[in-house]
């Protein structure tokens, strides 16, 4: 008996998820496979989603019709915007889910979503002929035929978990690791290592004396991650507390970085730069007296906390000891203490934009497996693997996304041309294009994108259309409408803004960033008007829009004529007597790689890892550009 689809997903993690549901909504007949249907899209790690630049994902994913925001609206238990100090290019959402339930949303879409299939087991081979994938053998002797397979196996292709001295193979605490694919692929010619990852304890919150911490509420205004008119803020929202480690806790823990895996030899290979264990802390910042540390719920009911900033792969007893010096959590008792796990990855260079491997045809790569950490990143490259599976079964040409286009296409573009020597994770600084990749238009960018391939339905077109629509009528009122000094320089002055001796254009005034269109449209009845013409459940996103967009206008276009230049500068060299070491606008990092490398032009600089498009913005300065 053969079994036949068009497409075979491998992992049911954040990026299979989100590959199996688009590539089955666009008509493609999926195949998920996944050891455990009750861990469909689980949160291994931190029960959140978001955050810097990783939040700018989230609203990419959703724009071009994925699943990530959506669900993560629905089973949040605390919403936060980041960065709200800073401009709008800047600004992050980041929420807390309840675990379990954003389990259960997903495995609700992919029970549910037409076309797409399950199936219990794992993979233990690829089946492949004649430089193309054919399908797939699992563990229980089943074979699956395909035109494409997408590998998303996150943490599990060789895993092995480090408690201490002591090792336990497998993908995740509780969870066997996988054999068999990389073996075969490297046979085939591919280039693979290992990388390193790690998680925290989880704390028992009855042990936690809360009134030693400092509670973080969450925010109750307008802003989500789905672009859909969704409810949000349905489940009971949690706080999260803050709180530090000191001498006490440093001095048990530097006691016993003999047995670290992390210094004892033990681990070989390379853990993320951006999350570090509490060990690397205390080694590497070793003036600190103190690290600052989260307690995060897991849950909307649970008493499970996740101890964000304690990632450990110490032996249980000494995390322990170590935590109790710290004065809130002297009685603390974990439901499991921290590990690291070091697993296989393939050198994404390997790959296309479209992340189809070069080696064989039909075969796609997405997630931890491309050398990526995080929920967000490896959620966006499903996506784009799931799109271009389905396109290549229809012959019906690739996707790609540019780096001027969406954080995704900085990420893919990050991973195909300069590959990865540790984690890779997304931080605004890696888009030299922050402006025009803000978190506020990811629809606009994007939902034509997929309307235009069958992914974005009608709802979410048309309510693209409504904004832009009544966004662009808020714009035009603005050129339009003149203010009389009389009406507009009391608020002037109480904002502490020097008085209009002659009137301005609504449009003009807004260019102050003291002033806001909510203040305005108190004074202006006719501009209020136009206001609450929009919708009320839309209203302030709309609004927030058409400001962002006024007051930026010219920063906007000032980029929007830089990406269009941009590769014209490709063959620009650099002079060879520079010393970047005191280069202070570039960072740490790429001072380090600059020196040691000497890249002879602006391309070469580009594709080493660590040196940033922030980086290349300020080269390019250097020679004139």
């Amino acid at each position: 008996m053969q079994f036949k689809y068009d497409i075979i997903v491998v992992g049911a993690g954040h990026a299979g998820c989100e590959a199996a549901a688009a590539a089955a909504k666009l008509g493609s007949q999926v195949l998920l496979i996944t050891p455990d249907m009750n861990k469909i899209a689980q949160m291994s790690c931190n029960p959140a989603v978001g955050g810097i630049a990783k939040g700018q994902i989230v609203r990419e994913i959703d724009a071009l019709g994925g699943r990530m925001g959506m669900i993560t609206d629905a089973t949040a238990i605390q919403f936060r915007m980041l960065n709200r100090s800073k401009g709008p290019a800047m600004w992050s959402p980041r929420a807390q889910s309840d675990r379990m339930r954003f389990m259960e949303a997903w495995r609700e879409i992919v029970e549910h979503e037409p076309n797409l299939f399950l199936w219990q087991d794992s993979v233990r081979s690829l089946i492949i002929g004649q430089g193309a994938v054919a399908g797939v053998r699992t563990t229980l002797g089943v074979e699956f035929h395909a035109r494409a397979v997408v590998l998303t196996t996150g943490t599990f292709l060789g895993g092995m978990m480090h408690f201490g001295e002591r090792m336990i193979e497998g993908g995740r605490i509780a969870e066997p690791a996988f054999h068999g694919i990389t073996e075969q692929l490297r046979d085939l010619g591919f280039r693979t290592d290992r990388m390193k990852t790690g998680t925290p304890a989880r704390i028992d919150g009855r042990s936690v004396d809360f009134s030693l911490t400092t509670e973080q509420c969450g925010e109750e205004d307008h802003h989500r991650f789905s672009y859909m008119d969704t409810p949000r803020r349905v489940l009971r929202q949690r706080s999260c507390y803050s709180l530090y480690t000191n001498t006490e806790c440093h001095d048990i823990l530097r006691q016993e970085l003999d047995r670290s895996p992390l210094y004892n030899g033990q681990i070989q290979s390379i853990g993320p730069r951006y999350c570090p264990s509490i060990e690397t802390k205390i080694v590497t910042f070793a003036d600190k007296d103190m690290h600052q540390l989260f307690l995060e719920p897991e849950g909307e009911t649970s008493n499970e906390f996740y101890l964000n900033g304690f990632s450990s792969s110490l032996p249980w007893e000494v995390q322990i000891a170590a935590l109790q010096a710290i004065p809130a959590l002297r009685h603390v008792h974990i439901y499991r203490p921290g590990y690291a796990i070091e697993y296989d990855f393939f050198d994404p260079t390997q790959l296309r934009h479209t992340l189809e491997t070069k080696l064989v045809k039909g075969l796609f790569f997405a997630g931890q497996i491309n050398g990526t950490t995080g929920y967000e990143e490896a959620a966006g490259q499903g996506l784009i693997a799931g799109i271009n599976a389905h396109m290549q079964c229809q012959a019906a040409g690739e996707f790609t996304l540019g780096r001027d286009e969406a954080y995704i296409g900085v990420l893919i573009d990050d991973l195909v041309n300069k590959g990865v020597d540790e984690p890779y994770r997304m931080f605004t600084s890696r888009a030299e294009y922050r402006i025009l990749l803000r978190q506020d238009d990811a629809d606009m960018r994007l939902t034509p994108k997929a309307e235009a391939i069958g992914l974005a339905d009608c709802k979410r077109v048309e309510l693209l259309r409504e904004k832009t629509l009544l966004r662009d009528k808020l714009i035009d009122f603005a050129h339009k409408f003149s203010l009389k000094p009389e009406l507009i320089n009391p608020q002037l002055e109480a904002v502490g803004l020097l008085p209009l001796k002659q009137g301005i254009k609504l449009y003009d005034l807004l260019l102050r960033p003291q002033i806001g269109m909510n203040e305005i449209c108190e004074m202006v009845p006719s501009f209020k008007r136009v206001i609450e013409e929009i919708p009320v459940t839309r209203r302030d996103e709309i609004v927030e829009a058409a400001e962002i967009l006024i007051k930026y206008d010219g920063y906007i276009k000032r980029e929007r004529a830089m990406a269009d230049k941009i590769n014209r500068l490709e063959s620009i060299r650099l002079p060879q007597h520079v010393d970047y070491m005191q280069m202070q606008s570039l960072s740490t990092e790429a001072r380090q790689k600059l020196t040691n490398i000497r890249p002879e032009t602006i391309a070469q600089a580009s594709r080493i890892p660590g040196v940033s498009p922030h980086d290349i913005s300020i080269l390019l300065v250097l020679c004139g550009r």
